[in-house]
């Protein structure tokens, strides 16, 4: 009898997580169930099941389980195991965009307005602005209609001196003390209802100032009033009369082949139709119910919980409204239309992703050609001992041996794992010697294995090393001092491109044609790419730092604040003396001394 079919009679009747691992000890699968005993055992019942679960059962070589005290806590748990793990059978949305809002701080005295991406507690939030909306747009409206501030400054006792935004009439200069509380709260006011919906004020002061500009012959403060207004046109005609604008609702569809899945995502903002997103998904969940709310668990933890979702009738709704009020700090109503409005919005989401899943059929299956299917073939191809789940490319950059820096990027089931790169600047090695900086970086690297920042930085499954046959020897020796065993490493060189292994003196060509060389060809081109970013990086700063550190009475403070604002050497170099003054610290001298050395230097 099987570790599996044994371990099956002994599963207990609570709630809980269940871990389904492969042959080597690999996680593939976590799902969550309200009693384990007949979920996990479901799984391997002899009846019909979906050809994913199938694929999924037919690698499980032992589980292991967790009980929890309630199926609250079982999805939260299991939600933290698909970021912990990144199982191979579970939902993953790794590249799931986020789109801008706008947040006001209302928090501060002098509330500012500013575009992000990352949702937080300490402020008011309105979009997400999606479809073409550019949020640069809306914000340069705020402060030609409603003078309200978008800049970083901090507003202390000590009064500041105006800046260009005052003198052109988009902010009324809280920083200098020259405005109230109580009258600027009235700007950020009709500036919130602006936010919400109501956009005939800013139409009608729009279209005034735009007449005064043509009769001045301002032509260029003419147009850019013209194009607000035609951005508020667009805005105005994505609202659906037949909603109440009270409504911020998200509609969630879901759709399925029983291979693979889609979500569309709809969002309403007070009766505006905002857009929409389609997500390809990957899930072995025996019901569609367990996809959706794995689904809204991963979707919702990147994006603002509106005050409503509408989504599939077959949705767990008392759960996952639990989950969001005990877990996440806020009461969501989930609607299951029936009829009405909100189900023919629920109705056009499902055509979306039914859609969607239609016509992205044959990327789906060529992204899994192009990743797992990859992956699996670099196992067979190259004699590893493990499928490499999680790979880790090294690269060195330097020019004459300055400013010499590493990277590391990862591919989790060979996708690209961007928030876990690192990058390294060599710190022990003179001169240009790319075999040493490789040497230290994989030394610092593999020293935090066994150690509590293990859990920041996994153990890899494969490393592989930008270059040849002497890169490759450089770092198993660090492997052999470390006593690492349990590792793949090889090398791919780029000329030829070849693979060389620990396990023979010849390499290995693979078809030029070949997913498994094209997934090795994506790493090491992606950590030379992070290699290079860094370097530049460093060395226009290293450049920046001698330029600046000419002018007199520019220090490192300075030489920040210059940068913060304008990016690069080059737009400073080319900035007029008023540009130069907005600047913190700066003032009419030294904006005029920061010109005048530029200006004989270009």
């Amino acid at each position: 009898m099987s570790v599996v079919q044994e371990k099956l009679k002994y599963l207990p009747d609570s709630p809980g997580v269940y871990i389904m691992l492969d042959a080597d000890g690999v996680v593939i699968y976590v799902g969550k169930a309200r009693v384990l005993k007949n979920r996990v055992r479901q799984y391997f019942h002899a009846s019909a099941k979906p050809e994913k679960v199938m694929a999924m059962v037919a690698s499980v070589a032992d589980f292991s389980y967790i009980i929890t005290k309630s199926e609250i806590d079982a999805l939260a748990l299991e939600n933290n195991l698909i970021k912990k793990y990144k199982p191979k059978y579970n939902i993953l949305l790794k590249d799931d965009k986020t789109y801008p809002y706008i947040k006001v701080y209302t928090k501060e005295a002098f509330p500012r307005f500013a575009i992000t991406r990352k949702i937080t507690k300490d402020g008011k939030y309105f979009g997400p602005f999606m479809g073409g909306i550019n949020c640069k747009d809306i914000l340069e409206t705020l402060s030609i209609v409603y003078n309200v501030r978008t800049c970083q400054v901090s507003i202390g006792a000590k009064p500041k001196k105006p800046c260009l935004h005052y003198h052109i009439h988009r902010c009324p200069a809280p920083c200098a003390g020259l405005i109230t509380e109580a009258e600027y709260a009235k700007f950020v006011k009709r500036a919130m209802d602006f936010l919400g919906g109501e956009y005939e004020e800013a139409q009608n002061i729009l279209t005034e100032k735009m007449r005064l500009f043509s009769e001045r012959e301002e032509f260029e403060l003419a147009m850019a009033c013209r194009d607000k207004l035609a951005m508020l046109s667009k805005l105005g005609l994505r609202r659906i009369t037949s909603i109440n604008r009270a409504i911020n609702a998200d509609v969630v569809a879901y759709a399925s082949n029983h291979l693979y899945s889609a979500a569309n995502v709809l969002i309403t903002r007070n009766g505006i139709m905002q857009g929409g997103s389609n997500y390809a998904l990957e899930d072995a969940s025996l019901a569609d119910a367990d996809a959706l709310t794995a689904f809204l668990l991963q979707y919702y933890s990147h994006h603002e919980l509106p005050h409503e979702i509408i989504t599939e009738e077959y949705c767990e709704v008392e759960l996952v409204q639990s989950f969001f009020q005990e877990r996440m700090g806020k009461t969501v109503s989930i609607t299951c239309a029936k009829q009405g409005v909100k189900r023919e919005l629920l109705d056009m989401a499902k055509r979306n992703a039914e859609d969607f899943l239609a016509k992205s059929i044959g990327k789906i299956r060529h992204k899994d050609d192009m990743t797992k299917r990859a992956c699996e073939r670099l196992k067979s191809l190259l004699g590893l001992r493990r499928y490499p789940k999680r790979m880790e490319c090294y690269d060195i950059s330097n020019i004459s041996g300055v400013d010499k820096v590493g990277s590391m990027v990862v591919f989790t089931d060979g996708e690209a794992d961007k928030y876990a790169y690192r990058r390294f600047k060599i710190k022990t090695v003179e001169g240009a010697n790319d075999f040493a900086s490789l040497q230290e970086v994989l030394l610092r690297r593999l020293s935090k294995l066994g150690t509590e920042e293990e859990e920041r930085f996994p153990k890899p499954d494969l490393v592989i090393i930008d270059g040849g046959k002497g890169q490759l020897s450089a770092v198993r020796e660090i492997f052999e001092a470390q006593g690492i065993e349990d590792i793949d490493l090889i090398s791919l060189a780029k000329k030829e491109e070849e693979v060389f292994t620990l396990s023979s003196d010849e390499s290995i060509r693979l078809e030029r044609n070949d997913y498994a060389l094209r997934l090795l060809q994506r790493i090491r081109d992606e950590a030379h790419r992070f290699a290079i970013t860094y370097f530049r990086n460093l060395h226009s700063k290293r450049n920046l730092e001698s330029v600046l550190g000419e002018i007199e009475g520019v220090g490192k403070v300075k030489r920040v604040a210059l940068m913060e604002k304008f990016g690069t050497i080059d737009k400073i170099m080319h900035a007029s003396v008023d540009e130069l003054k907005t600047v913190e610290g700066i003032g009419d001298d030294l904006a005029s001394k920061i010109y005048e050395y530029f200006k004989e230097k270009i």
